[in-house]
């Protein structure tokens, strides 16, 4: 069993990185793999020890500044929504680790948690490999993922952990439920194009939408969840290969699997015919749907055409992919 130790009066900072779901949302939460990558606009947690025996949390970029409590009662009570995620993660901690000083986090963000960028997943990880750090306990990528997608749980009661994994490993993934299988892909480059909707979206709204609306079709969720495992398991071949415009089939086809659960709105739908419009491979939504971001693929020749025919009817965001995961910055 690990021991723990804590580094009196010790700081450090910590960033972990976006993601984006390339295929394989929704069937992801099911039992089936997904492809995801982890995007360069980064979270960054500024951890330090306190001489008592509280938790302060500033995150101006989810409106909680000034916040603080008793070690003793991590957990307890009304927790700000913008709190939750490092407040249960540093409870998870301190059940299994003691803490021997009070912490305080300051976290701040390079990208908008409007996005659907994962904000909540990359803060809770730059926590648990922050204070697994000022403890000593120098925690493996494996048990960071455990630990946070265990918070991730415990907060909003399901989830597949695709997001944490990004966050924890970054690169690109191959990815089952739950961590079952957390496979890098080694590829040089994905040039995504991002474009935002404009409009959030809630994951646990929209999952239980579909969950809702299929309720006696259950055989035919299955058959989609099933033919989106089969679309993710041949884009990666794809991927691995280089091949894009394969890649950009696969998006096309798991696009159609999700308008047929759902969750891709009209402007999501919009910004995705005018991608292929513009010459590009592929284009689809990317996470829950409802809104929040989608994605295209597309030969360096359109890639401005593709640009210029996002931008006029969403925004196009400079991201790029495949970016490093969870690191020690200071």
């Amino acid at each position: 069993m690990k021991e723990s130790y804590m580094k009196q009066n010790k700081k450090i900072i910590v960033s972990a990185p976006g993601k984006l779901m390339l295929l394989g949302e929704h069937a992801v939460v099911y039992n089936h793999p997904c492809l995801v990558t982890a995007v360069d606009q980064r979270m960054r947690a500024t951890v330090e020890t306190l001489d008592t025996l509280e938790f302060q949390l500033d995150a101006e970029d989810v409106k909680v500044t000034g916040y603080r409590k008793p070690l003793s009662e991590l957990g307890v009570g009304d927790i700000p929504k913008g709190a939750k995620f490092v407040e249960i993660a540093l409870k998870n901690i301190n059940e299994k680790y003691p803490l021997k000083s009070g912490i305080r986090i300051t976290t701040k963000s390079e990208f908008s948690s409007q996005f659907g960028f994962g904000s909540s997943s990359a803060s809770t990880v730059c926590t648990v490999k922050a204070v697994s750090e000022l403890l000593n306990l120098n925690f493996s990528n494996k048990e960071i993922f455990d630990l946070s997608y265990k918070t991730v749980l415990d907060i909003q009661g399901k989830g597949s952990g695709f997001d944490v994994a990004a966050a924890v490993y970054g690169g690109t993934l191959y990815f089952v439920t739950g961590g079952k299988v957390i496979e890098p892909l080694s590829i040089k480059s994905l040039p995504l194009i991002v474009g935002y909707s404009g409009i959030k979206a809630d994951t646990v709204v929209l999952m239980n939408k579909v969950k809702e609306s299929f309720a006696n079709r259950q055989d035919r969720l299955n058959e989609i969840y099933s033919s989106i495992e089969a679309l993710v398991n041949n884009a990666e071949e794809a991927l691995l290969r280089g091949n894009l415009e394969i890649f950009g089939e696969l998006m096309n086809k798991n696009q159609e699997y999700l308008k047929e659960l759902g969750v891709s709105i009209d402007k999501l739908n919009n910004m995705i015919g005018a991608a292929i419009k513009a010459g590009a491979y592929g284009a689809k939504l990317s996470g829950a749907g409802g809104g929040d971001c989608m994605i295209a693929l597309s030969s360096e020749g359109k890639k401005q055409a593709v640009i210029n025919s996002i931008n006029s009817v969403g925004e196009v965001i400079n991201v790029k992919t495949n970016a490093e995961g969870v690191k020690i910055e200071l």
